[in-house]
């Protein structure tokens, strides 16, 4: 019988540097496989890498892949933090210091929204580490910024009222958005997350200093994306309405090797709302590229 992961049983500290900081990161990791496979989790009040992928890692673990799940600094159990300049290429620091102090060389990263934007600038600032990327409902524009959509988004603006306000009633009106079937939203999912959040308002507190420091928390670097050579899988939920679907034609625009897969009837939680198809194109991906 394969491993059944629990978040306990995968729950791992490591202090690293990260940029001029020193920080306790927290991460899962399964250990054990040939290839290894990062996840970077969303910016929403209560992310972590656990609670935005627990239902992807059995099928890649039972493919033969090390999962792990980075909590980014200032969300879940990591320090917390108040940030005045770019959260993605601070993420990105971050993902540096906990590859270099559990000894990774290449890695696969998947990133959902924060999470995209990290990948982006952690390929960008340290190509040598990546293999493969998986980018969904996050890129180059700042706070999730499209051409026909106006900013901040209508998600993006309920994430800060959460952020300023963590109620029950303001994580449901998050939430009514963040998928686009709320049936599959469970009581014990909103009352997991509302505790996430309250047992870290120093993160929500931390964060929206951040925003005030700089609104522009995740710079745009489309001019950018030409430099990234690596294969990339762009998924993206056509009932986005947190980051525009525009955002993924931007990226698969400007990236050299990537294909773009939009899923209808779905919102901003691709790896979550269709998780099986996402767990086959995923483990497909790794395995044969775009090609």
């Amino acid at each position: 019988m394969a491993q059944q992961w629990t978040e306990a049983g995968t729950s791992k500290t490591v202090s690293i540097r990260a940029g001029d900081r020193d920080l306790n990161i927290h991460y899962n990791d399964t250990e054990v496989g040939e290839e290894t496979v990062v996840m970077l989790h969303g910016s929403g009040p209560g992310a972590s890498g656990w609670a935005n992928f627990n239902r992807n890692i059995q099928p890649l673990t039972d493919s033969g892949y090390r999962v792990i799940l980075m909590d980014c600094p200032g969300w879940s159990k990591s320090d917390t933090i108040v940030n005045e300049g770019s959260r993605s290429h601070l993420n990105a620091s971050a993902l540096k210091g906990l590859v270099d102090a559990i000894g990774l060389d290449k890695i696969h990263v998947i990133g959902n929204s924060m999470g995209g934007h990290s990948a982006v600038a952690f390929a960008l600032d340290y190509p040598e580490h990546v293999d493969k990327l998986v980018l969904m409902g996050g890129g180059p524009g700042t706070g999730g910024g499209g051409l026909l959509t106006p900013m901040p988004a209508e998600g993006i603006k309920r994430i800060g009222r959460l952020y300023r306000e963590p109620t029950m009633e303001n994580l449901r009106e998050m939430m009514d958005i963040f998928v686009f079937d709320t049936s599959s939203l469970t009581e014990e999912l909103f009352h997991a997350r509302l505790d996430n959040m309250l047992a870290r308002k120093d993160h929500l507190e931390n964060f929206v200093k951040s925003i005030q420091a700089n609104p522009k928390q995740f710079p745009d670097v489309s001019h950018r994306l030409d430099e990234i050579a690596n294969e990339t899988l762009i998924l993206w939920g056509r009932d986005d309405r947190f980051v525009p679907l525009d955002t993924g034609i931007r990226l698969l625009n400007g990236l050299q090797r990537a294909e773009l897969h939009i899923f209808n009837r779905c919102g901003h939680w691709v790896q979550w709302e269709f998780a099986d198809k996402f767990n086959r194109m995923v483990l497909d991906f790794l395995k044969h590229g775009i090609k």
